[in-house]
C-alpha cells in the first residue's frame, strides 16, 4: 500500500484483563511538543492511576519515534503500543494507554497483549484517512457536458470540490495522481473533446481508512 495513515479523529479504548482497566485514547500529534502537552494532561487526568504509558511517531518522514514503559517492566507497554501504531502505517499520531492495576500480575506476556489490545481499540475507534498522491485538474465545460464530466469523475474515483456556473462551467476536480491521465480521457471522451482540462496542482488526496481488528 502506497501513502501513510493519519489521525482525523482521536478514538478511545477501555480493556479489561485481571481487573486491571487499560484506558486508550488516540491523538494527532504535529511534533514532540504537542504530544508531551496531551501526555501530561493525561497524568493529571489520570492521577490516581498506576501507569500512563504511551507511544507516539511524528516528525519529517515519521522519523521521530518515542515510548515509554512508564514503571511498567521493560518493553512490555510502550514498545507494544508504538508497534501497533508503525504497523499500521499511522504518521503523527500519539497513543496513550493508562492502567488501573486490579491486584492481579499480569506478567510480561500478559502485560505486552493488554497493552497492544488497548492501543488497537482505540485506534478501531478512531477516524483514520489513507493519504496518497493526488493532483487537482481544473475543467470548463459547457452546460451540456456537466453531468458527462460527473460521471467521468466518479469512474476514475475523482471529486468534485468546487464549481463555478457562470457563461461556462468550471470545475475543480481532485483525483489520486496514478488515476489522473485516466480522469483526463475520460472526460475528452465522454465530452468528445469539448472540455477545457488543465492541470492545476498536485495535493495531498486522502480517503477514509480502518485497520483490522
Amino acid at each position: 500500500m502506497s501513502g501513510y495513515i493519519i489521525v482525523k479523529k482521536g478514538g478511545e479504548g477501555l480493556y479489561e484483563e485481571k481487573k486491571s482497566r487499560f484506558i486508550s485514547r488516540v491523538y494527532s500529534v504535529d511534533d514532540e511538543n504537542g504530544a508531551a502537552a496531551y501526555i501530561e494532561a493525561a497524568r493529571k487526568k489520570y492521577w490516581d492511576a498506576r501507569h500512563n504509558c504511551y507511544a507516539f511517531v511524528t516528525g519529517e518522514d515519521s522519523g521521530l519515534t518515542r515510548c515509554s514503559d512508564d514503571g511498567e517492566p521493560s518493553g512490555t507497554a510502550g514498545k507494544p503500543i508504538l508497534e501497533v501504531i508503525t504497523g499500521a502505517g499511522l504518521r503523527d499520531c500519539l497513543v496513550i494507554v493508562t492502567r488501573y492495576f486490579g491486584g492481579t500480575l499480569l506478567g510480561t506476556g500478559g502485560l505486552v497483549r493488554a497493552y497492544t489490545k488497548a492501543a488497537k481499540d482505540a485506534l478501531l475507534n478512531s477516524g483514520l484517512a489513507l493519504v496518497r498522491a493526488g493532483t487537482r485538474y481544473r475543467v470548463v465545460t459547457d452546460y451540456n457536458g456537466i453531468g458527462k464530466i460527473q460521471y467521468a469523475a466518479a469512474s476514475a474515483g475523482a471529486r468534485i470540490i468546487d464549481s463555478v456556473y457562470e457563461d461556462k462551467v468550471e470545475l475543480m476536480i481532485d483525483v489520486l495522481s496514478d488515476k489522473g491521465e485516466e480522469l483526463c480521457a475520460r472526460i475528452t471522451e465522454n465530452t468528445n473533446g469539448r472540455a477545457f482540462i488543465s492541470k492545476e496542482r498536485d495535493l495531498p488526496f486522502e480517503t477514509d481508512y480502518s485497520i483490522d481488528g
